[in-house]
């Protein structure tokens, strides 16, 4: 992936480009110090993802993103900023932007962003070349195409930033398992059951299915966690955002979502406690409205 950072901070933009090219997420092909050196300099060389401050001098990150969308520019937009104005973030959001990174600049928080938007950007194009391949379908075809049960699932999942988390496939495999055994909404069986039936699809042995049934465990709790801190994040630039207004009282318990956006708010370590069950349980019922 290639990046275009927009910052009047010279020492955001060395900090960004460091942890991108360590990170081996990507390869830094421009910066510049304002919207006005940028727009020309991103217009020529098309970048995938354009990091960009929302306040500078001589032209705002907004404005600039803006005059970039208006000039057919097709690649993806991450906000820089430390500033909490919900009018900003506001329309920030219906220029086109969703992520933000935060300053003062955070390693870990740029990584895991510049992931999620990767997997966004892979998505989208995947999906790009599936429509043009349609175009070559017969129209009756096209009518009669209906998205499949993994289609919605990964839908779901990219909304809350977790459709590149290990654990994705994981979560995927737990509601086509309930789907193929057409299991009523409620009671779910017991998750061990679930986990241990998909374990052995790869793993012969008792000790093995038994081991890796904890790996699965393990890999959808750090996937769902991740998910809530992805909405904390949206919850705290913005409290009306559509997804974190839909998801984060409806698949989670609210009171850890609260608590994660009071430890982002002060800086801290994000810790919640993950109601694996409630979001499986919500999700298949979800999946189970959308295939019916």
């Amino acid at each position: 992936m290639r990046y275009f950072i927009v910052d009047d901070d010279r020492a955001s933009r060395v900090m960004l480009k460091q942890i991108i090219e360590d990170s081996g997420l990507g390869t830094v092909i421009g910066e510049a110090r304002n919207g006005e050196d940028a727009i020309p300099q991103i217009l020529m060389t098309q970048p995938e993802f354009v990091l960009i401050d929302l306040l500078m001098p001589k032209l705002d990150g907004i404005a600039t993103v803006e005059h970039l969308i208006q000039n057919r520019f097709e690649g993806q937009f991450v906000m820089i900023s430390q500033v909490v104005n919900k009018e900003m973030v506001g329309e920030a959001y219906e220029q086109g932007i969703d992520f933000f990174i935060h300053k003062p600049i955070n390693r870990i928080e740029v990584e895991n962003v510049l992931r999620k938007t990767t997997e966004q950007f892979r998505l989208k194009n995947s999906l790009l070349i599936i429509r043009q391949s349609l175009t070559s379908i017969d129209l009756s075809e096209q009518i009669n195409h209906k998205a499949t049960s993994r289609d919605h699932i990964q839908s779901i999942l990219n909304d809350m930033g977790i459709v590149g988390e290990i654990g994705s496939e994981d979560i995927i495999a737990i509601i086509e398992t309930l789907l193929a055994h057409q299991h009523k909404i409620a009671p779910l069986p017991p998750l061990k059951e679930l986990y241990e039936e998909i374990a052995a699809v790869t793993k012969a042995t008792p000790d093995d299915i038994l081991k890796e049934s904890k790996a699965i465990e393990q890999r959808v709790r750090r996937t769902i966690l991740a998910a809530m801190i992805n909405l904390a994040n949206l919850g705290v630039v913005d409290y009306t955002n559509s997804e974190f207004e839909y998801y984060a009282p409806r698949y989670f318990d609210f009171k850890e979502i609260r608590q994660l956006m009071t430890q982002i708010e002060g800086h801290a370590n994000r810790k919640a406690k993950v109601n694996i069950k409630k979001f499986i349980q919500v999700l298949y019922s979800d999946i189970l409205t959308k295939v019916n």
